[in-house]
């Protein structure tokens, strides 16, 4: 990459700083929630018409567009950059002029952001699309929050062929993160996700004669004790892996046994083969508690997301071409974390880099981190994404 390129990308990123933040004040004024991004994607594909990106919708709230340069075709192998649009159904706390408007959504993590810089990103790479080595596929996708996630739905729909995509980048806000810095890990580095879903069916009664009751609530109890053995002790300890139930439901009342109580946990891994097995164990366990017990259950594993692999060739020039730009002092390791994205879909097909940008600034008071209501983020932080993004398909 020449020094004109990267001077390019350096006065262009502060050049739209304004713009871009108008976008994603914007985006984050009016959230939609998974797979309900209508509004969403006619603004982004109304920006990119504006800047003269051929775009389509795709998946039915997604917009795929293509940027290629004089000496490029249909034919080559295409290099994707993909955001995410989806918001979360949270009720927003910040004071800001552009505080969702919509009650009870909110984009508390960050794919306006994400969206936003990918749009910035866009303008900077038309710009130098006779320099790039590659052409460039623009993936906004729908539905990260929510099963079945929309990488898996794109994938289905052809989102890696026609172009083909050789390879694939994205980011992610990274509230604990310092503005200026990004953050890289190689190989494995989310876990998988799979939520549980448990009806444990008993015979309900009054609480003063429990031996005329078959008792869901004390069922429930030893199914949720119990099953952390499977983690404990049925799970390699070198293997990173949390099950977690948060929501126990049993309406009785004080002197009332239930006839039924609902349980909704979360079961993630960094195994695949692990999963697969530790999944049968949970729906094994709970069926035999609650058959000792004389009740009944029906247990329902919604399949989430893969574990998140980044290409080690990819990240490790991704992240030596930022220390070179950035400085080495803003570019930092990252350790594993249990929580999931659907990117790692992506990751199946083909290598990926997926990289956190700091968007934190502690003198600021933006310290909250993501999912929670003050989430938010320092503007300047989409100046480092637009350069991440560009940087990332030049070799």
């Amino acid at each position: 990459m020449s020094m004109e390129i990267q001077a390019c990308i350096r006065e262009k990123s502060v050049e739209l700083l304004d713009k871009i933040n108008s976008y994603r004040e914007h985006l984050h004024a009016h959230p939609e929630l998974s797979f309900e991004e209508f509004e969403t994607s006619n603004f982004v594909s109304s920006k990119l018409t504006e800047l003269g990106v051929t775009n389509q919708k795709i998946g039915n709230t997604g917009v795929v567009g293509l940027i290629m340069g004089d000496h490029h075709s249909l034919n080559d192998t295409f290099i994707g950059l993909r955001a995410d649009l989806d918001a979360l159904p949270i009720q927003e706390e910040n004071n800001v002029p552009y505080k969702s408007i919509i009650e009870g959504k909110m984009h508390a993590c960050g794919h306006d952001v994400h969206t936003s810089v990918l749009l910035g990103a866009a303008e900077i790479l038309l710009a130098i699309r006779n320099e790039l080595p590659n052409p460039i596929k623009l993936i906004f996708q729908p539905g990260e929050e929510k099963n079945p996630g929309g990488a898996s739905i794109l994938i289905q729909e052809g989102i890696l062929k026609n172009p083909t995509v050789s390879k694939m980048y994205a980011l992610h806000v990274f509230p604990e993160m310092e503005t200026g810095k990004i953050g890289f890990k190689e190989g494995i580095y989310m876990a998988s996700c799979d939520e549980i879903y448990m009806t444990i069916n008993g015979k309900g009664g009054h609480g003063a004669m429990p031996h005329q009751c078959i008792d869901p609530i004390m069922i429930g109890a030893n199914i949720v004790n119990s099953l952390q053995q499977i983690v404990s002790r049925s799970c390699d300890p070198k293997t990173p892996c949390v099950l977690s139930f948060g929501h126990f439901e049993g309406l009785g009342a004080t002197n009332v046994i239930p006839s039924k109580v609902y349980l909704k946990g979360t079961f993630r891994t960094m195994d695949e083969t692990w999963r697969e097995k530790a999944l049968e164990l949970i729906k094994q366990q709970a069926t035999s508690i609650a058959n000792t017990f004389g009740g009944t259950i029906d247990v329902e594993i919604s399949r989430g997301y893969p574990c998140l692999f980044n290409n080690e060739e990819l990240t490790q020039k991704l992240k030596h071409k930022s220390e070179l730009f950035l400085g080495r002092n803003q570019v930092e390791d990252l350790p594993i974390r249990l929580t999931s994205e659907d990117f790692a879909f992506y990751s199946q097909e083909i290598p990926v880099c997926f990289v956190r940008l700091g968007v934190g600034n502690i003198e600021k008071g933006i310290t909250f981190g993501v999912h929670h209501p003050r989430f938010d983020i320092d503007k300047n932080a989409l100046i480092i994404g637009m350069q991440t993004l560009c940087l990332a398909v030049f070799d």
